[in-house]
């Protein structure tokens, strides 16, 4: 972290007074953080894109905020302004805005990804402003209290440090005090491996034409997790996962070795090695959660499990499932020697349920046994498990290329065919959310 250099003299705000807080990017997360600033007694001043201006007062006409056309009208009034727009975007809109920025003011950004970000705010703000960015570790349909809120303060002097502090007391969230480096490496062990996973579970259903709550293997416990979460995913905004994936290079670290993991995997399933596979999964099992299986945190019950599902199938018709996504997920933390609990401090919500269903299925002998021995035994098993393997390495392929055509449009392809239950989709898993959240909320700064 940097001192801000004090050539000019600091423009400071009354004590007694708010600050006025601007925010470029009128997207899902722009519109939570506007609602959650002007509900605290905030000024708010908010824009989108200048041919959006005219949509954006007629749809907000209700709200005490300050509709603007630019991020120029933003950045010239604003105490605290808050870049709100994609990663891949963050660098052309900083350029463009940057250099209104009020003098003394403090610069923010929502971005999943913070080396990009920082490099744009070093590169096009003036030296009088603050870097104080943030990041809001869960999407916009979760209320923000008892999430967690990543701070860092890059460069800033204490009264402004402070300040800041105070207004985003008021999203009631968890902070987390990071560097951005440090941002960027937890948020690839905790969401590069679990959106992958989640993606090819839903690419992997499309391509073989079923949903999987017609199914008997994914009709009950854990799998109407995995079919809640994929469906949030495929609802939301492609940009929202592919900026995390395409442009940290941490990611792709993670996503990296999660293939190799799940290729190792199924190799041995195909080719007879029974003891081998065996070995490795448990040998990830001791790693993971102890030999005694005495590591549970987030604590999945079977009743939880069952209460959020889309099937009509009985429950008795249950089929096993080899749970290879999950079992893969443990051996990638095995080579990788990474502890998922540690990165808890950074947890979302995709990853607490994946690290949750994963320990659920870890910690339980015999939903162990019966998902190693689907694996080895069970044709059908090891067939569906083929096209999982196939739809990972084309996800995964997609990442490493960068290609952000070729992600949009594997992802929107997966989300039409679920089209007709995206929405009962995400609300089940907000649900799931706020059940998990009740559970183990932390204590609120």
């Amino acid at each position: 972290m940097a001192d801000i250099p004090h050539n000019v003299e600091d423009k400071r705000l009354d004590d007694s007074n708010k600050w006025e807080v601007g925010i470029i990017g009128a997207g899902d997360m722009g519109i939570l953080y506007a609602t959650k600033f002007s509900s605290a007694g905030y000024k708010v001043n908010i824009c989108d894109l200048p041919s959006k201006y005219d949509d954006l007062v007629e749809k907000y006409k209700d709200t005490k905020w300050t509709i603007m056309r630019d991020g120029f009208a933003v950045s010239r009034r604003s105490d605290l302004i808050i870049y709100s727009v994609e990663a891949v975007n963050i660098d052309k809109v900083v350029k463009e805005y940057g250099k209104a920025t009020k003098v003394g003011a403090v610069v923010a950004g929502q971005t999943s990804v913070k080396e990009p970000e920082i490099k744009a705010f070093e590169a096009y703000l003036p030296e009088d402003v603050h870097i104080i960015t943030c990041h809001s570790l869960h999407g916009p349909n979760v209320d923000t209290e008892g999430q967690p809120l990543v701070v860092i303060r890059h460069r800033s002097d204490d009264y402004c440090y402070n300040q800041t502090l105070e207004v985003f007391k008021c999203l009631k969230s968890q902070m987390v005090f990071l560097g951005y480096k440090e941002h960027d490496r937890i948020t690839a062990d905790t969401q590069a491996a679990t959106h992958l996973a989640y993606l090819s579970l839903g690419t992997a259903w499309k391509t073989q034409g079923y949903h999987p709550w017609e199914n008997p293997q994914f009709i009950a416990g854990i799998d109407n997790v995995k079919i809640g979460m994929a469906l949030r995913i495929y609802a939301s905004k492609y940009h929202v996962y592919a900026g995390l994936a395409i442009m940290n290079p941490a990611a792709k670290t993670q996503l990296r070795h999660y293939v190799d993991a799940l290729t190792m995997l199924y190799k041995m399933m195909v080719g007879g090695k029974d003891k081998e596979f065996t070995d490795l999964v448990y040998k990830a099992a001791d790693f993971v959660f102890g030999k005694s299986r005495d590591k549970k945190q987030i604590l999945l019950s079977d009743e939880l499990l069952d209460r959020y599902s889309l099937s009509q199938v009985p429950k008795e018709n249950r089929l096993p499932n080899s749970q290879l996504s999950l079992l893969a997920t443990a051996v990638c933390w095995y080579n990788m020697k990474t502890n998922p609990y540690d990165s808890l401090i950074c947890q979302t919500p995709p990853f607490r349920l994946w690290l949750g269903i994963v320990e659920y299925l870890f910690c339980n002998a015999e939903l162990l046994k019966e998902s190693v021995e689907a694996a080895l035994n069970d044709r059908y098993t090891q067939a569906e498990d083929l096209v999982f393997y196939s739809a990972v390495t084309s996800w995964g392929s997609c990442i490493q290329l960068g290609s952000f055509d070729g992600y949009r449009e594997m992802f929107e392809e997966t989300a039409a065919f679920f089209k007709d239950r995206l929405v009962e989709g995400k609300d089940l898993s907000t649900q799931m959310i706020n059940e998990i959240t009740r559970k183990i909320k932390p204590n609120v700064s």
